[in-house]
């Protein structure tokens, strides 16, 4: 901890921290309290850890709630100085808690190891904790940034289970090139008409939208609130949940069956001519807080990774209130050739846990479409916060949409998520993937839908499924030899 910080601001730095995890400031405080009683006001063994004793007491302190116990003993781990609750072996007829001189019953108890005890004191300890059954122990994990430093927020990660190993990835900001992907961004590929050089600070405060609002109609698609405009987010979510009822373009020859039969490739089944937002950039005049630069200022609201309790592994969660139409975050991975994604995974034997996208918009206006210019976003090794966000079928709270910044190239975009409905704190953060369960000839076919909505369109498999719930997976392509495409393809 930081020289000469006075008692206030150490309270308020161990708060603020819970508070990253969703603890309510009462409750931390609560915590906090009890915790200087017992360390005799130090506050190093509180500190230790990014204050993983307070954090397991506030856990413990909620779990006394649920489980409507009255009596129990927290007792401190002699190597982590952490919490570890047990029961109070007194019983109501008053004996004496090992450690409590006063008896305290009707009372949360708390038995410390500290540095300074006597060798009885640490045998008592001892013994109290082989009383503590195994299933009482919380193996908890936190980790406080698993962005380490990269985003502009911290992004923490629980797991309030402690039955799973935190996952092995590489974490990136930005999407970047893995290999053959063509990827060309210039400022000379960006015409006048392209870009708003003779605006000023906000674009969204002038009399006239810039040349930047072309795209979506001559209206900027962003609220001076940073929120996406209620009608133009509604539109989105039509395309998606309606395809059908909007225009498609269709490539001469579509990568996608290409790599699904190369020596007798199919008819494309067409690509959606989807709705872009089309950000200001660095031809731009305007400043770097101007309000139609909402995507590439990077993730501002506080998120946490969560391993979820019913069986879908680990997932994203909103540590604030979010409403309609908020931007959460984008979807960063490696920029792969359709090509290097299929050859990624025959070469895997381990099953996918995570969906790479199709930037499949502009395919259907070339004539022949090269292989480097058939671009996917994959986060399976390298990857954001994305890589976390659940399936949910029809009623997702997250709905993905193409941002245009760098270039106006098609052939490379952004995908960023931005929220559907008003969206509760410890609420999870979730996304239709659209897969089509019904494609039995689709790799993501062994993905067992556990995502409860009323309208899940995995219903014929779960009548026939197991009633325990299986975490979600992909086969990888090595598994599929009757079919080599492996995108999840986006409507």
């Amino acid at each position: 901890m930081e020289e000469g910080m006075t008692i206030n601001e150490r309270a308020r730095k161990a708060i603020m921290t819970a508070g990253m995890l969703g603890i309510p400031p009462e409750k931390a405080k609560r915590a906090l309290r009890q915790l200087l009683r017992v360390f005799d006001r130090k506050w190093e063994p509180i500190e230790e850890e990014n204050y993983r004793a307070l954090i397991d007491a506030c856990f413990y302190d909620e779990d006394e709630k649920e489980t409507g116990k009255k009596e129990s003993v927290i007792e401190v781990n002699e190597d982590s100085k952490s919490p570890v609750k047990k029961p109070n072996t007194g019983g109501q007829q008053g004996g004496q808690n090992e450690g409590s001189p006063n008896g305290n019953r009707g009372k949360n108890v708390m038995v410390i190891d500290r540095s300074t005890s006597s060798a009885s004191s640490s045998q008592a300890v001892q013994r109290q904790q082989q009383i503590v059954g195994s299933d009482r122990k919380r193996r908890f994990k936190n980790i406080g940034d698993i962005s380490k430093g990269t985003e502009k927020v911290a992004i923490s990660l629980v797991d309030e289970v402690g039955n799973e190993d935190v996952p092995s990835f590489t974490y990136i900001p930005q999407n970047i090139v893995y290999q053959n992907a063509y990827v060309h961004i210039s400022l000379a590929r960006i015409s006048d008409e392209d870009c708003c050089g003779s605006c000023e600070g906000d674009c969204l405060s002038a009399m006239v939208p810039c040349s930047c609002a072309r795209e979506t109609g001559g209206e900027y698609a962003y609220t001076k609130d940073a929120l996406l405009k209620e009608e133009f987010l509604d539109t989105c979510i039509r395309m998606k949940k309606e395809p059908e009822k909007f225009e498609h373009t269709y490539c001469q020859d579509c990568p996608l069956e290409r790599d699904a039969n190369e020596e007798k490739p199919g008819k494309c089944n067409g690509h959606l001519i989807r709705k872009f937002i089309k950000e200001c950039w660095r031809k731009c005049g305007c400043h770097m807080l101007c309000g139609n630069r909402v995507v590439q200022r990077g993730i501002r609201c506080r998120l946490q990774v969560f391993l979820t309790q019913e069986g879908k592994g680990w997932g994203l969660r909103t540590l604030q209130d979010m409403p309609k139409g908020s931007f959460v975050c984008e979807y960063v991975g490696e920029i792969l050739t359709n090509t290097e994604l299929y050859e990624r995974n025959i070469s895997s034997s381990s099953e996918r846990h995570t969906y790479p996208v199709t930037l499949d918009a502009d395919w259907g206006s070339e004539k022949e479409l090269k292989d480097e210019e058939a671009l996917c976003l994959d986060a399976t090794l390298c990857g954001n916060v994305a890589r976390f966000i659940n399936h949910r079928c029809n009623d997702a709270s997250m709905i993905d949409i193409p941002v245009e910044i760098e270039t106006p190239d098609r052939h490379y975009y952004h995908i960023a998520f931005f929220t559907t409905r008003d969206v509760k704190a410890m609420e999870e953060l979730t996304w239709d993937y659209l897969i089509d369960f019904s494609d039995h000839s689709h790799p993501v076919k062994a993905f067992r839908c556990c995502c409860g909505s009323k309208s899940c369109r995995d219903v014929k498999r779960k009548g026939s499924r197991e009633k325990t719930s299986v975490r979600r997976t992909m086969v990888s392509a090595q598994k599929q030899p009757e079919t080599r495409s492996v995108t999840v393809k986006r409507g």
